[in-house]
């Protein structure tokens, strides 16, 4: 599958492509998708056609995010989609959005938000995190959400949150979905990330909402994947360049939860079991399940069980990420360092095993700050010594993922009783050799790596099947991945046995 695509010649429903809007913490994407036909089977092509930068700012007296630039990047990304889509004689059947999670936007009842959303990175939940277990057992909360404890966790920022009558709280796909459309809704894959959701009942906790003296209305209802939330406003058609009668689709809108549905499971019949790496700024490592583990053990493990596609639990743990690797290439610009990547993860990859390891998790690690020094600073807390010169420390960064992975791994599949037979790596850190293999390394387990795009991917199968493109459940969109798709394959202490993906892009 090309992430660059010109128009297929035989759409499966000609004149229908979908728009997937794809927002990270550190970049966004509006991508065209098309199912063709392929051989008797179907096969998925994307077309991006507006990449932009995001990142938190210094804004109102916190770490904030640039909204108001955000949604008009998204704007301007549909409007290329809907004039890129007309060139090839085609319309956009729906639109679909996936960003990070837990983080929202207070609006109002005349639709106005009141102020920038606060990033996660930003340290205000940190103090309200006692006031919420004092009123909330934390044995509780977890046997109710199954949700990993994280101090930015969405109902610990609401914590910090004051005169809260009169207002909702629209997580930002949400709040992206209704400046499109003027419809609210909660999809339930994000929901289920805010700590203030019923992991069993796929419900709000409403008790936990009136524990802690918020409105119980405080989130709009719940949408599946799937469902339609409304069609665009006239005023947003008009300025798209499409028809007021475009939907926009609820998908997995927790970015995870698309990308876990485009791994390209299955391979190995149909009852092959996988762990999943979605690999990017921050590392999502776990197992699929079809119902969560809300165990004594599982809480201490510091697990999470949040929704899936089709009603899947996604058993799984935040890692640290490539963030760590981001942050280093930023700090190192900035003193006027630029180092080909490529030629820094080669010699990276020349270092010997072994070498020193950090806890890619720790919260030292959130803030953006000089990352180079945190991580030597946190190597000579374990007594260690890290060498200054950048491939050291990238070699650190890498082999201590690679162990987070295998350790996480090895907890999900003790904790759900479980043996994966593969870890499929998907996002981003699938195109990045040197971290595939030391997870095969780590594990003891081939690694299967891509699609690139996951999320992407994810996205406009979900559109597809809810416009009757596609049918079946999540193994049948899996199919068409594969179908799509030409992954690496690494095996433990080996070389990669086929390989389609570069060095480059690794972020």
């Amino acid at each position: 599958m090309s992430a660059e695509t010109s128009a297929p010649a035989g759409s499966l429903f000609a004149g229908s492509v979908f728009a997937a809007v794809d927002i990270g913490a550190s970049s966004g994407r509006v991508i065209l998708g098309r199912v063709t036909d392929n051989n008797g089977g179907k096969k998925a092509e994307l077309e991006t056609v507006h990449r932009f930068p995001n990142g938190v700012k210094e804004l109102d007296g916190g770490l904030r995010w640039d909204f108001d630039a955000l949604f008009a990047e998204v704007l301007t990304g549909l409007a290329a989609a809907a004039t890129a889509a007309a060139a090839c004689g085609e319309s956009i059947t729906s639109i679909g959005i996936d960003t990070w999670a837990v983080d929202y936007g207070l609006v109002n009842a005349a639709g106005e938000l009141t102020a920038a959303p606060f990033s996660y990175r930003d340290d205000r939940s940190r103090a309200a995190v006692a006031r919420v277990h004092g009123r909330l057992d934390e044995a509780r909360l977890y046997a109710t959400t199954g949700l990993q404890f994280l101090p930015f966790n969405t109902i610990y920022q609401l914590a910090t949150e004051r005169n809260l009558e009169g207002l909702q709280a629209l997580l930002i796909p949400d709040l992206i979905a209704f400046l499109l459309t003027g419809v609210r809704g909660t999809e339930a894959t994000n929901a289920s990330t805010t700590g203030l959701f019923d992991a069993v009942a796929g419900e709000w906790a409403t008790e936990f909402l009136a524990a802690l003296g918020l409105p119980k209305n405080l989130f709009p209802p719940l949408v599946q994947p799937g469902e339609t939330v409304g069609t665009l406003t006239p005023e947003i058609a008009d300025r798209l360049g499409l028809p007021a009668s475009t939907a926009v689709v609820a998908v997995g809108s927790h970015d995870t939860a698309s990308a876990v549905a485009a791994v390209p499971a299955g391979s190995g019949g149909d009852e092959e079991r996988f762990a999943y790496v979605s690999s990017g700024t921050w590392s999502l490592v776990g197992v699929e399940l079809s119902h969560p583990v809300l165990t004594e053990a599982s809480r201490a493990a510091n697990f999470t069980n949040e929704r899936g596609v089709d009603g899947t639990i996604r058993y799984l743990r935040n890692v640290g990420g490539l963030w760590l690797l981001s942050e280093c290439q930023r700090t190192w610009a900035g003193e006027g360092y630029r180092p080909d990547l490529a030629e820094l993860l080669s010699a990276a990859a020349a270092l010997p095993p072994g070498g020193p390891l950090i806890n890619a998790d720790d919260p030292y690690f959130i803030a953006p700050d000089n990352m180079p020094e945190r991580i030597r600073a946190a190597v000579r807390n374990t007594g260690a010594v890290l060498p200054e010169h950048p491939a050291h420390i990238v070699r650190c960064i890498l082999d201590s993922l690679a162990a987070g992975y295998a350790r996480t791994i090895a907890d999900a599949e003790r904790l759900a009783d479980l043996r994966a037979d593969v870890v499929h790596i998907v996002g981003g850190g699938s195109q990045n050799r040197l971290l595939c293999q030391l997870t095969a390394d780590a594990t003891g387990k081939r690694v299967v790596a891509g699609p690139v795009e996951a999320t992407a991917l994810g996205n406009v199968l979900v559109q597809a099947r809810a416009a009757g493109v596609l049918s079946g459940g999540l193994a049948e969109l899996r199919a068409v991945v594969r179908a799509s798709q030409h992954p690496a394959e690494y095996v433990p202490a080996a070389r990669p046995v086929a390989n389609s993906m570069s060095s480059g892009g690794v972020l």
